[in-house]
């Protein structure tokens, strides 16, 4: 039977490629065929070697049959086959010569292999960059203001407002990692600030709570200025990025008052069937007036965090006499509407939905925490369908369709989300206001930016300053890994309060000069 031919590879030259064949013809009647095949490049040194070595072989091979050397194999022949032993031992000798060759490939293996690992490890270095964007350059926040007196004062005296933002090189870029160490770690070396809780009892048979931290030093202006500071959804005092923003208000010679959440806290038992929600402004409102009767002095410094800085805008919004001895407002990674949040809370990009999901689960915990005030006996609002349908939701806007809308009485979500979205009561806030987000904040989808950037455009006493990097509630310091305690959220909110209340300095002489020029005349 002839061997099976195929193709050399074409490398140029014929005699650098050998190819082997064996077929053997079995003497008994049938016939049947062992072929080995393959093409290898060899070196001219290498062949010239590998035949020598197989000529030696077989001259050996004749001296131990007794043919001598030179001598010619004999040829076996019957039963329709023959068997040259000549070729055969040639040929299995080349076997044999090939069969080392292959031996010297195992070397070459590991080097593949290797190049394989390089592959995937460059490949997830190309996946870590991209996640943690560390291709992305740092720059001072985007500035949408008027042209007026006051806005460049604050942009002159408060030079972080201006200043390029530099988070840790390894993982600031990344808003999610941002926001995940905020929810997880709060802060870095969180402070233990000391203060008196409060109590106030509410028309309704509520109890509002607040924590009460006086100044730890003498403010830079002399002046008596006081923080009232409104948490995140389900925050308090206690939550780590609280605490570490009062010591350092404190420590800079303001008094702080912080509110916590109705239903918050989880050593406060509620004393009527309700807790906090988006929008109600009834227990800030409380502590507010709180202050304001117990220090009849102090000035105001408004300060609202996430589902906070929703709470104290409308706040300032629903009444001009709520603005009555504010000196500023400052809010900061809120989403302005929660009607046209509800959207985009239900995509999956930048993992928006896996966030809707697990603040979902933290407001179920804060419920059933209560489930005996909010659906016992005493409660005629909520029934045992709100309780199965608290367990099986998955998203904010199921709990709050089934739970917290009816914690005043609304007919629907829609007007749930309207009617407690500061969206449409901003717009009467007059006293000074910053608005701070962050470009890479998971929670809040670009499309919102649009109201705090077109409100900044249209009235006077609003700076709205959009930083490239920051999560939320992040804007964490640092150079390469660890980050520094305080944050860049921390300082500039203190930084925009110190300006203002140089402003103010600045401006009471002015005016008492002038009534009192007015008053000789």
């Amino acid at each position: 039977m002839a061997p099976a031919s195929r193709n050399a590879p074409s490398s140029g030259k014929e005699e650098d490629s050998v190819m082997v064949t064996v077929t053997v013809a079995v003497v008994s009647g049938s016939r049947a065929s062992v072929r080995f095949r393959g093409w290898k490049k060899i070196p001219e040194s290498r062949e010239v070697r590998r035949e020598e070595a197989v000529n030696k072989r077989s001259d050996a091979a004749r001296e131990d049959a007794g043919f001598g050397v030179g001598a010619a194999w004999p040829t076996i022949r019957g039963g329709g086959g023959e068997l040259n032993l000549t070729t055969s031992l040639l040929t299995m000798s080349t076997m044999s010569a090939h069969e080392g060759e292959v031996h010297t490939l195992s070397p070459e293996m590991p080097a593949m292999f290797d190049g394989m690992k390089l592959a995937a490890v460059a490949t997830v270095l190309y996946i870590i960059v991209r996640c943690l964007n560390l291709k992305s350059p740092t720059a001072a926040p985007d500035i949408t203001y008027q042209d007026t007196p006051l806005n460049r004062f604050l942009l002159k005296s408060c030079p972080l407002l201006t200043k390029e933002y530099i988070p840790p090189l390894l993982w600031g870029k990344s808003g999610h990692l941002q926001t995940a160490l905020y929810g997880k770690l709060g802060r870095v070396s969180s402070p233990h600030p000391h203060g008196v809780r409060k109590y106030l009892p509410m028309q309704d048979g509520a109890t509002a709570t607040f924590d009460l931290f006086e100044s730890l030093a003498d403010h830079q202006t002399g002046d008596d200025i006081t923080m009232v500071i409104c948490p995140g959804i389900g925050n308090h005092s206690e939550k780590h990025y609280i605490r570490t923003f009062v010591d350092y208000s404190q420590k800079q010679g303001y008094r702080c008052a912080v509110l916590n959440h109705l239903g918050a806290l989880p050593n406060i038992e509620l004393t009527s069937p309700r807790m906090f929600t988006y929008g109600c402004t009834w227990e800030f409102g409380a502590m507010v007036g709180f202050i304001k009767k117990s220090y009849p002095h102090t000035r105001l410094v408004v300060v609202g965090f996430s589902l906070g800085g929703n709470i104290v805008c409308k706040f300032l919004g629903e009444n001009r006499a709520n603005q009555e001895r504010v000196l500023c407002c400052v809010s900061v990674c809120q989403g302005y509407s929660a009607l046209r949040a509800q959207e985009t809370f239900l995509q999956w990009d930048h993992c928006r939905r896996l966030y809707n999901f697990l603040m979902a689960d933290n407001m179920k915990r804060i419920i059933l925490s209560h489930r005996e005030i909010l659906f016992g006996v005493s409660s005629s609002k909520m029934k045992d369908a709100d309780m199965s349908r608290l367990y099986t939701a998955t998203s904010l806007m199921q709990i709050d369709d089934n739970i917290m809308r009816k914690f005043h009485g609304y007919s629907s979500l829609k007007e749930y989300y309207e009617k407690e979205s500061c969206v449409h009561y901003i717009h009467n806030v007059n006293v000074p206001l910053l608005l701070v987000n962050s470009g890479d904040d998971p929670l809040v989808h670009q499309s919102l930016l649009t109201i705090p950037r077109t409100l900044a455009e249209k009235k006077p006493n609003v700076i709205f300053a959009l930083t490239l990097h920051g999560g939320h509630l992040g804007f964490f310091e640092g150079a390469v890994l660890f980050p520094e305690p305080l944050t860049w959220m921390d300082k500039v909110i203190v930084g925009y309060a110190n300006t203002m209340c140089q402003w103010e300095r600045q401006k009471t002489p002015c005016q008492s000069e002038a009534h009192c020029s007015d008053g000789k005349a």
